[in-house]
């Protein structure tokens, strides 16, 4: 690999990424467990669930920022149809493990809320399916990520299924407005609960990104890593 190459210059930039990466996931999980303080002290006590209701402060931002996640994918696929370019395709790696990882522990606070909010740990509602029906769409993504192919071939071919997979985000976010029988389609918050759900959002926003930014430079040295065995292959071929 020579030095003036791109592939050198952005593994450069990741090595250097490295340390504000490190100390920005600190502040991320620190900011964050600052906010439990917010959470369990400054929020009132919800009248009819009580302290179970607590949960809503992480479990709504786990699913937007999963959203955000599946977006990326989105986008960078299309990035990628478009260019050509490798490191789009690293990029919806990182972000659809990232928002199933983030979608999964929405879910899982999602079964424990219900089990007090409305006496059973799942109901088939209109948000709750559609989750779930997008949770296994982006685990198929990730699944056809390790079928033996080509790498161009595999990097088509998951920009399309990225793309084509995205039809289910709009539909998990308008799904409670739509058609959901149990999931409230808007609340109303108390400004201390405004506040509580901004600042753990904005605290799991940058730890979300951290983990994105980490995962994107792991997922830029498997591919080159994969292009050195390859190429040996071909030599000693």
């Amino acid at each position: 690999m020579r030095p003036d190459s791109p592939s050198h210059r952005r593994g450069r930039l990741a090595r250097n990424l490295f340390p504000p990466l490190s100390w920005g996931a600190l502040a991320g999980g620190l900011s964050l467990a600052a906010c439990q303080w917010l959470i369990f002290a400054h929020t009132p006590l919800e009248a009819s669930m009580g302290i179970t209701q607590k949960i809503f402060y992480l479990h709504l931002p786990l699913a937007c920022w999963g959203l955000c996640s599946f977006f990326l994918v989105f986008a960078a696929g299309i990035a990628y149809l478009k260019t050509r370019r490798a490191v789009w395709d690293t990029l919806a790696l990182a972000a659809a493990e990232v928002g199933l990882l983030l979608t999964v522990l929405a879910l899982a606070s999602g079964m424990i809320w219900a089990r007090t909010a409305w006496g059973v740990w799942w109901t088939w509602d209109a948000r709750l399916t559609t989750t779930l029906v997008m949770c296994f769409v982006y685990a198929g993504y990730l699944l056809i990520r390790t079928l033996d192919m080509a790498p161009e071939r595999r990097s088509l071919v998951c920009a399309a299924v990225g793309i084509a997979a995205f039809l289910d985000v709009p539909l998990v976010f308008f799904s409670a407005r739509l058609w959901s029988y149990i999931h409230p389609a808007s609340i109303s918050l108390a400004p201390e609960m405004k506040v509580t759900v901004i600042a753990s959002g904005a605290s799991l926003a940058l730890l979300w990104a951290c983990l994105l930014l980490f995962r994107w430079r792991l997922a830029e040295d498997e591919r080159r890593l994969e292009m050195v065995a390859r190429k040996r292959l071909l030599r000693r071929a």
